[in-house]
């Protein structure tokens, strides 16, 4: 059976579907950069047609990180609006609480880990909540550093717009 991510272009536009994993242990976030692209981003990826975006978490994590994972509840849902590459994207986003086990865990190395899939290398990094990294770091979606430090206790819906027209 052929595998359809749900990211498709339409008119010059691009919608995305991704799940994104809130990974929080000793005050630390776990954040990942890809290649050279310049940011940062929860770990996690998009959803395949079909799929449940837990399970699809869930695979994602264990193709970019290598580690099996706990996934717990949606923390988040996001309607964010951007441009990247000519594009703009709308993103619909669903953030999960997760674990990775008792060894994944801050260790003072940067990176934490390193792999790669499908051609790209993913770095993973221990952020601080609380300190300069979070600041120094930068971060997509735009609104995940203050959201991330004051996590909501309930499921909390964003829609952000970075397209300076709305």
């Amino acid at each position: 059976m052929s595998r359809h991510i749900l990211s498709f272009p339409i008119d010059g536009q691009r919608f995305n579907y991704r799940v994104a994993a809130v990974i929080i242990v000793d005050g630390h976030v776990l954040v990942c950069d890809e290649d050279e692209d310049g940011y940062s981003m929860l770990p996690g990826g998009r959803v395949e047609l079909g799929e449940a975006s837990a399970l699809s978490l869930e695979r994602e994590i264990a193709e970019e990180i290598g580690l099996p994972a706990t996934i717990g509840g949606l923390a988040l849902t996001s309607e964010s609006f951007y441009r990247r590459h000519d594009e703009d994207y709308h993103e619909l986003g669903f953030f999960y609480r997760a674990s990775l086990g008792e060894d994944a865990r801050p260790n003072g190395q940067s990176p934490w880990r390193v792999t790669y899939d499908e051609g790209a290398e993913h770095r993973f990094h221990w952020i601080a909540l609380d300190g300069d990294g979070m600041v120094e770091i930068n971060l997509r979606p735009v609104w995940l550093r203050d959201v991330l430090r004051r996590l909501p206790a309930t499921l909390t819906h964003i829609v952000h717009d970075e397209r300076g027209n709305g």
